[in-house]
């Protein structure tokens, strides 16, 4: 769908595409390859990294607990994670950050280092470096893409769950809704089946690496698992995550979040700061919001919701239509992925094909 050209140009060595529409999956197609050298095929079970598209699965995880009575969006963080009670903003005020701040990228708070990222083994091991800085600006005044703030999220579902943050996800999310191939940590052969990351260099592709995984493998297990980003999954297992959200929170009989709970999440949070990485977009509690459709949006309805990932994968959700956009590439060097052409192309045709 629509694809064939970005391949035959090198501008993505091939993708996987799926569209859900009505509760079902009416397209479900893979192209092109996902390893270049050897001419391995794109199958519709080939494995992606899908970075950012892990922060809705991190918010998922929030709200699950916040209907338990276990946390509260309004709480300050520091009630979990007193290394963050004292957070100060630069000229020295004091400062209350919340869970919703963290949910919404209205923190401020500050990012570790690279090198302090690749030592971590933990989500705990983080926590200190985000709490060793100032703010970057008072919360809730300005909205400021903000990785450390997802992952003290992670961090607080492990203390409040008693849970590590993978097992919690696999337990309460992964497993129940079948999505075998969703995971922090790929097994040898899952990693075969793992698409390879390309970069784009002078109009033609060369082998990229994954930043997240330092050169090493994706098996290797002793990194944090980045509530952040971290997560590899394919396009119909995020597929049956976006239908569980789109369906108000169940999915085959089972429920996993109150309707409620959802529609928070698919609700503008962010009043009228300027957010997102393309024009007319407000935030959710973990993903990202259309307000004013235009650009690559253009196709899409007020209201669709949904997240990209740096290396060009997409997952967008239209709950007036009832329909499921989700776009796997592995492309490291998108000037900016959510704008991308390929992105644009794929939902065009997709929106086309089910009736604008």
């Amino acid at each position: 769908m629509a694809m064939g050209g970005f391949i035959e140009r090198q501008e993505i060595s091939g993708a996987v595409t799926l569209v859900a529409a009505g509760g079902k999956v009416i397209h479900h197609e893979a192209v092109g390859e996902a390893d270049i050298a050897t001419k391995a095929p794109m199958r519709r079970d080939t494995i992606f990294w899908i970075a950012s598209m892990t922060k809705p699965a991190t918010a998922t995880a929030v709200l699950m607990l916040q209907e338990e009575g276990k946390l509260g969006l309004d709480d300050p963080v520091g009630k979990y994670l007193p290394e963050l009670a004292d957070l100060r903003t630069a000229d020295g005020k004091a400062a209350r950050v919340t869970l919703r701040h963290l949910l919404t990228h209205t923190s401020g708070l500050a990012e570790a280092t690279a090198e302090q990222s690749k030592a971590a083994r933990t989500l705990a091991d983080l926590i200190p470096h985000y709490a060793a800085q100032p703010l970057r600006f008072e919360p809730g005044t300005k909205w400021a893409y903000c990785q450390s703030g997802i992952n003290s999220l992670g961090r607080i579902v492990e203390v409040v769950s008693g849970q590590s943050f993978p097992e919690f996800l696999r337990s309460r999310l992964f497993d129940p809704l079948e999505m075998r191939d969703t995971t922090f940590y790929l097994t040898k052969e899952q990693l075969a089946r793992m698409a390879k990351p390309y970069k784009s260099v002078d109009g033609r592709l060369e082998e990229a690496e994954i930043g997240l995984l330092h050169g090493r493998e994706a098996t290797f297990r002793d990194r944090y698992p980045a509530a952040n980003g971290g997560l590899f999954s394919t396009a119909s297992d995020y597929g049956r995550f976006c239908q569980m959200i789109l369906n108000g929170g169940s999915l085959d009989g089972r429920r996993y979040l109150k309707p409620e709970s959802v529609k928070m999440m698919r609700t503008i949070q962010t009043g009228d700061l300027k957010t997102g990485f393309t024009e007319g977009n407000g935030w959710g509690l973990g993903w990202c919001v259309v307000r004013e459709p235009q650009g690559v949006t253009g196709m899409l309805l007020p209201g669709t919701f949904g997240h990209g990932g740096a290396y060009g994968t997409q997952g967008w959700i239209d709950p007036e239509k009832q329909v499921i956009y989700v776009l796997m590439v592995q492309r490291s060097n998108f000037p900016n992925s959510d704008a991308s052409e390929v992105r644009r192309a794929f939902q065009a045709a997709a929106a086309a094909a089910v009736g604008r």
